[in-house]
């Protein structure tokens, strides 16, 4: 895995998630910024996805190198506190 990718956000996601809708939405509530990937949209994604986290259901949230799965408030907000 590149470097790259642990100094950003990344939201693996699809369009109708509502637990997916909710960490985007905390995230914005907290001044993250974050990239949202549709994991409908991109195989190559969804693939990605599932290697970092050993998991097909989203959302999976990438923190900087620390995969959360699910819409996990006491993990997301772990990691935004040693971020």
């Amino acid at each position: 895995m590149s470097t790259a990718t642990h100094d950003k956000v990344l939201v693996y996601t699809t369009p109708t998630c509502v637990y997916c809708k909710n960490v985007k939405a905390y995230l914005e509530e907290k001044n993250i910024a974050y990239e949202a990937i549709d994991v409908l949209a991109d195989p190559a994604k969804a693939q990605e996805m599932i290697d970092k986290s050993d998991q097909m259901g989203v959302p999976v949230t990438d923190f900087k190198g620390t995969i959360i799965v699910g819409f996990d408030k006491s993990r997301l907000d772990a990691a935004v506190s040693a971020a």
